[in-house]
């Protein structure tokens, strides 16, 4: 069985599992195995996880922390936004 338009790469689950539970693994595996830019070189395509949590580019051979299912986390680009105030802020008040 293939994928179709309506059910995507959920299209191998059939008629089994539910039809909610096939669209929430829908958008969770669109957003996993889509073209994710790496956040090093640039480089869209050549990201892959590698467990849960880890990702690794097969470009510029980086290997970072991220979430289960996608790169970055909403609470993780909260505290990278939280520390580059800081930085800023500590740069400011050193001149």
């Amino acid at each position: 069985m293939g994928k179709t338009k309506k059910v995507g790469v959920t299209g191998t689950f059939g008629a089994r599992y539910g039809s909610t539970l096939r669209k929430r693994t829908r958008l969770i595996l669109e957003k996993m195995k889509g073209k994710i830019k790496c956040p090093r070189c640039e480089t869209r395509g050549s990201v892959h996880r590698v467990s849960t949590g880890i990702w690794y580019c097969r470009k510029c051979n980086a290997r970072f922390t991220g979430g289960a299912y996608f790169i970055e986390t909403a609470r993780g680009a909260e505290s990278f936004r939280v520390a580059k105030r800081k930085q800023r802020e500590l740069e400011i008040t050193e001149e």
